[in-house]
C-alpha cells in the first residue's frame, strides 16, 4: 500500500540547467519501493498547482531511509519544486505503481536509456548488480552538454556503454545499435528501457524481431496515479480493432512487457 508522508529535504543538486536531484528523507516508503515505482509530489504547500507531479525514484538507500529523485523543470509544478529549500517537508504519496522492472529469471541483463529517461533506471540496475546479474548499459544523449550521470551507471555496469547522437562524446551513434550487437553474440538475454517514445519503439521492435524477453517503463501524463482518473492509459497489443482495450499506466505499470502494449 502507498504511504503519505511529509519528507524532509535533505540535499539538493542541480545537475544541468533546470534538471535537479533531490535527497528526502521517506524510510516508510524506501522499505517497500523497487525498481521502477514513481512517487506523487504536492509540488506547493499552497492549493496551486491541485495535481501532484509524478516522478520516477531514481535510487533508494534502505540503510539511511534516504529516497533521491531526479527531475527536469517543465512547467509551472517543476519550478515551484525546484525552489524548495533543504529543511523543508515535501508531501509524497509513493511508492505507487504495480508493474515494476522484474529481472529474476534472467543473468545477463541489458539496461538502456536515453536523455532524462535515464532517472529510474539506475535503481534497477544498482540492484541487479548487488544481486550477482551481469549488468550492461547503454545510454544514449544528444550530445556531450546533455550527458548525465555517466559516473554513476558505469559504477553498477559489467559492460557500459555511452552514446551521443553527434560523437561529441564518448561512442558517436545511437545506444540501441550497440546492444543489437551484443544481442546478436548472445550477451544479453533480457532488456530493461525507459526514456524517448521513439527509442522506445525501437527498442520493442528489436526484442520481438530478436524474441528476447524487455520490459519498458512508460511516461504518460498522469492525474492522480491511482488509477482514477483515466488519464494514462496505454492500449493493449492483442486488442482488436474494433473494440480496443487499455491499461493504465499508473497502475498497470508504469513498467509493461514491451510485447504487451502498443506504442
Amino acid at each position: 500500500m502507498p504511504v503519505k508522508l511529509q519528507a524532509k529535504l535533505l540535499e539538493k543538486i542541480k545537475l544541468k540547467e533546470n534538471i535537479y536531484h533531490f535527497k528526502v528523507e521517506a524510510p516508510q516508503i524506501v522499505n517497500i519501493a523497487k525498481p521502477g515505482h514513481f512517487i506523487e509530489i504536492r509540488v506547493s504547500n499552497n492549493t496551486e498547482p491541485f495535481l501532484r507531479r509524478p516522478i520516477s525514484i531514481h535510487n533508494l538507500d534502505k540503510e539511511k531511509g534516504i529516497l533521491e529523485f531526479i527531475f527536469q523543470v517543465k512547467g509551472e509544478g517543476t519550478k515551484i519544486l525546484s525552489e524548495r529549500i533543504i529543511g523543508e517537508t515535501i508531501d509524497i504519496i509513493g511508492p505507487l505503481g504495480s508493474g515494476t522492472f522484474k529481472y529474476d529469471k534472467f543473468q545477463n541483463i541489458a539496461v538502456i536509456g536515453g536523455g532524462i529517461g535515464v532517472f529510474p533506471l539506475y535503481e534497477l540496475a544498482k540492484s541487479a548488480k548487488r544481486d550477482n546479474k551481469n549488468v550492461n548499459i547503454y545510454l544514449g544523449f544528444r550530445s556531450k552538454d546533455f550527458v548525465l550521470l555517466e559516473n554513476e551507471f558505469e559504477s553498477v555496469s559489467d559492460k557500459f556503454v555511452l552514446t551521443t547522437d553527434d560523437g561529441s562524446y564518448r561512442e558517436k551513434g545511437f545506444a540501441i545499435n550497440f546492444l543489437e550487437k551484443d544481442i546478436e553474440e548472445g550477451k544479453v538475454d533480457s532488456i530493461y528501457a525507459c526514456g524517448p517514445l521513439p527509442m522506445l519503439k525501437a527498442v520493442r521492435k528489436l526484442a520481438i524481431e530478436k524474441n528476447i524477453p524487455c520490459q519498458i517503463s512508460l511516461e504518460e501524463r498522469m492525474g492522480c496515479g491511482l488509477g482514477v482518473c483515466l488519464g494514462c492509459a496505454v492500449k493493449t497489443a492483442k486488442s482488436p480493432k474494433e473494440a480496443p482495450e487499455y491499461w493504465h499506466v499508473c497502475k498497470g505499470g508504469p513498467v509493461f512487457e514491451a510485447k504487451d502494449v502498443e506504442i
